[in-house]
């Protein structure tokens, strides 16, 4: 396994990035370079008995079809090959979906090359590939989960209630609850989500679908 020959693909739509990127893995003994491809299109093109190709290095922000995209058209079509996600990229968000759509791991375009070597050649071999940048952020994302606050179906109800023009006493009498017992409503929705206002309860339910309009 230490000699094995490792084929890979860079997809990347900067011309000089993507080819000082080939030249500096080149100098890998043990990685080959099959093509380099600007985007998802591009890709699919070039990918096309490319049956050694063990790897994909692919970047997000691409024109035509982007990283996710091609990522989630390489696990539907070729599921054999791994994908490896390089980006400028270090939010949350740009990481998790690079994930789900179906790549190993992901690496900053900033990393040491011996980083990246060691990165590829863990994806290949293990599947995956998880740094302190994927999992502080996954670790983030499941804390920022955790933290969601959870509401009864009476609170719901009284959220919903909370949209219309009714005033608490009326909102009180059409849920078949005393107004004592709708104010515990409000206070505990406001302690839940630090909301000051009947305002603020509905803004928060519309964004978060628990409102219908």
């Amino acid at each position: 396994m230490e000699n094995e020959i490792l084929t890979i693909a860079i997809v990347d739509d900067h011309t000089l990035f993507r080819s000082g990127l080939a030249s500096l893995l080149s100098e890998f003994e043990e990685i080959n370079i099959a093509f380099e491809a600007k985007n998802g299109i591009d890709l699919q093109e070039k990918i096309k008995n490319k049956n050694n190709v063990k790897l994909v290095l692919m970047d997000i922000n691409m024109p035509l079809m982007d990283g996710y995209a091609t990522t989630k058209w390489m696990r539907e079509n070729y599921p054999q090959i791994h994908v490896l996600a390089l980006s400028m990229f270090e939010d949350e968000k740009a990481i998790i979906g690079m994930l789900k759509a179906g790549a190993g791991g992901y690496l900053l375009k900033e990393s040491k090359p011996s980083e990246l070597l060691t990165a590829i050649k863990t994806t290949i071999n293990k599947g995956f590939y998880v740094n302190e940048l994927v999992s502080g952020r996954l670790l983030f994302s499941l804390k920022q989960e955790d933290t969601k606050p959870i509401f009864s179906e009476k609170e719901l109800i009284f959220l919903q209630h909370c949209s219309s023009e009714l005033t608490y006493k009326e909102i009180a009498f059409l849920m078949n609850v005393s107004p004592r017992t709708v104010d515990n409503y409000r206070e505990s929705l406001f302690a839940k989500l630090n909301i000051k206002s009947r305002t603020g309860l509905v803004v928060y339910g519309i964004k978060n679908g628990l409102i219908t309009i």
